[in-house]
């Protein structure tokens, strides 16, 4: 019973320990961690085993090659996105925590909630991967996009608890995915659809980014149970 008790404490810890990180150290995560990482998502549990994911990981040259481009895409508005996006596709609830979040986040950097131009600035900085040393993009392999796209959530997920448990801080980040083209082109990569980048390191912990929690909605408003 202790030691279910103890593995029910740890699942606890790594997954409510898990947090999107917004600033980086430069140093750079070992080589053997990193094949750790990413053999461990590949556990990931997938339908009938498909395994749809394409994971490009980039770091170094790549990694500023990359960046340099991506900010060129952003400030020309070559934008290429393969799965939509809108703002619609938020409900209200869904608004309103992305407002409550977003207030938090530009408060913490002293930006101010009518201050397009700094906030827009951010933007254009968080492609720089926020100052990772690494980013990974994960691609759905496959003609079913949409549905497949659930299974590489599931990969992502594993991925980032994977970081967390072995103390390397991450940011999934949506708006890489907004310049889809632009990764493929600088990559190489012929087949897939951009469905995230995710940056990853070790967190800046005197940065103000990185001092923003976020909460959760309550079970109750999420969740129904049937009998």
């Amino acid at each position: 019973m202790s030691e279910l008790s103890d593995l029910t404490l740890s699942a606890e810890r790594l997954i409510r320990g898990r947090h999107a990180t917004r600033a980086f150290r430069p140093e750079a995560v070992p080589e053997d961690t990193m094949r750790a990482l990413f053999s461990l998502a590949g556990a990931a549990p997938s339908n009938s085993n498909t395994q749809p994911w394409r994971v490009e990981v980039v770091s170094g040259a790549a990694r500023e090659r990359l960046a340099d481009a991506l900010r060129a895409a952003h400030a020309e508005q070559r934008t290429s996105v393969d799965f939509p996006y809108s703002e619609e596709m938020y409900g209200q609830v869904h608004q309103t925590r992305r407002a409550a979040f977003g207030a938090e986040l530009y408060g913490a950097l002293g930006i101010g909630h009518d201050d397009h131009r700094a906030r827009a600035a951010y933007d254009a900085q968080s492609l720089g991967f926020y100052g990772a040393p690494h980013a990974a993009f994960l691609f759905v392999d496959g003609h079913g996009a949409t549905r497949l796209a659930a299974d590489v959530g599931a990969y992502m997920q594993t991925l980032l608890l994977a970081m967390t448990a072995y103390g390397v801080d991450s940011c999934p980040q949506g708006l890489l995915s907004f310049y889809a083209d632009t990764v493929r082109a600088e990559l190489g990569v012929t087949e897939g659809r951009l469905l995230v980048g995710i940056s990853f390191g070790y967190a800046d912990d005197t940065a103000p980014a990185n001092r923003v929690t976020t909460g959760r909605a309550p079970l109750t408003s999420t969740t129904s149970f049937h009998a």
